[in-house]
């Protein structure tokens, strides 16, 4: 049985707002502030911060399911939001002076990040200093600070993947974000050039996946914090598609239903064709859905039990969202190939919900070429490609 959601009312309610919010986001190439003061209002910011600055710490299904339905109303915003939110995940498992640094004064701070490791850094007294330009960062207007990627050489003469979480103070926004998926989402560049960053706003990213970072045990009573963070960090990717998808089967339904064709008058919503199409598609979408739940309850399950997962087990997590991603695009792509020429107007909305679950399979996460490869390596018993993210 389903726990109640305690945020899904209160999201419901605001969504004709964000819905009708989607054109400017799109023109301003940026989440509109209107949309990210009305998901504060309700707490949805809060969901993964730490109870013991007043968050909420709801399960991995009840996100997801606030996140999928946020996306069928503007999927720049829940894809922006998503991030917003599981960065505080992957913040609780830094040490509680960062964590102090943070939310001591503003609980209901949040950071945007860019975490591919392209930060420059020099080792110095107390923690390195930092530079670089870090792209793709999602939402970073809306944000305080800033979690980011760079390779740190260790005693064994190799390098770990680090984190470094930077406030706002310590990096410029490049407004460089002109894309033709998810043009809302404001995912620009941060300009970082010297800026120190102490070690106790450092952690190595492989301690973060196996219980080591220094931010574990923090809050015994915990049912989210026992958790390797990747699987939370990544988990709005593949939901956001699926709510893109779902909605792109209403929106079908509603224009198909009284299209007729030009040349013949013939009904389009009565042919045989579309209602194959849409049939298949629907099935489709369920089948993604059926595939992302059994995910997030076993993550929520595991987080809850205190245990971490197995490598195995780890592999089809990651890899089951990268294969619904691409159920959802191909469900999308079916019904907007037979959706007839005026669909490719700005001023409908399937021309971007079609644009929008194209991005959804563009990031490094749901690359399901990447995805098929760990999963088929791991299933045949031999060790990860290194070369596979």
């Amino acid at each position: 049985m389903k726990k109640p959601n305690p945020l899904l009312e209160d999201l419901k309610a605001i969504l004709p707002t964000i819905a009708a919010n989607a054109f400017n986001a799109e023109r301003d190439r940026s989440v509109p502030a209107e949309n990210i003061m009305l998901l504060k209002n309700i707490g949805l910011h809060r969901a993964f911060l730490p109870k013991h600055y007043g968050g909420m710490e709801i399960s991995l299904p009840q996100f997801a399911q606030c996140i999928a339905l946020l996306a069928g109303a503007c999927a720049s915003t829940a894809w922006a939001m998503s991030l917003l939110c599981t960065h505080s995940h992957q913040m609780a498992m830094f040490p509680a002076k960062l964590q102090q640094d943070v939310w001591g004064s503003d609980p209901d701070a949040t950071a945007s990040s860019s975490i591919a490791p392209f930060g420059r850094t020099v080792e110095v007294e107390g923690g390195v200093t930092f530079s670089g330009e870090m792209g793709w960062s999602s939402g970073c207007e809306h944000a305080e600070w800033a979690i980011l990627g760079f390779r740190r050489p260790n005693a064994e003469g190799t390098q770990d993947y680090c984190f470094a979480v930077l406030p706002r103070s310590d990096y410029e926004i490049r407004d460089d974000w002109y894309a033709v998926g998810m043009r809302g989402s404001g995912s620009k560049t941060l300009i970082v050039r010297d800026a120190f960053v102490p070690e106790h706003r450092i952690q190595k990213a492989k301690d973060m996946m196996e219980g080591k970072s220094a931010g574990f045990g923090l809050y015994p009573d915990s049912k989210i914090f026992f958790a390797p963070y990747r699987p939370y960090f990544a988990s709005g990717f593949s939901t956001v598609s699926l709510g893109i998808a779902e909605r792109m089967l209403e929106v079908f339904r509603e224009k198909t239903r009284n299209r007729v064709r030009a040349y013949t008058g013939a009904a389009v919503g009565a042919a045989t064709p579309a209602l194959m199409r849409l049939a298949e598609s629907t099935h489709q979408v369920a089948a993604a859905r059926a595939l992302l739940e059994k995910s997030w309850d076993e993550i929520a399950e595991y987080s809850e039990r205190h245990e971490y997962p197995s490598r195995t087990t780890l592999a089809f997590w990651r890899t089951n969202q990268g294969y619904a991603v691409k159920l959802c695009i191909q469900a999308v792509d079916r019904l907007m190939e037979a959706a007839g020429g005026g669909a490719w107007f700005e001023s409908n909305e399937l021309q971007r919900l079609f644009r929008d679950s194209h991005m959804t399979g563009a990031h490094a996460y749901t690359d399901y070429d990447v995805c098929a490869q760990i999963l088929g390596r791991e299933l045949m018993g031999l060790e990860p490609d290194p070369a596979m993210v």
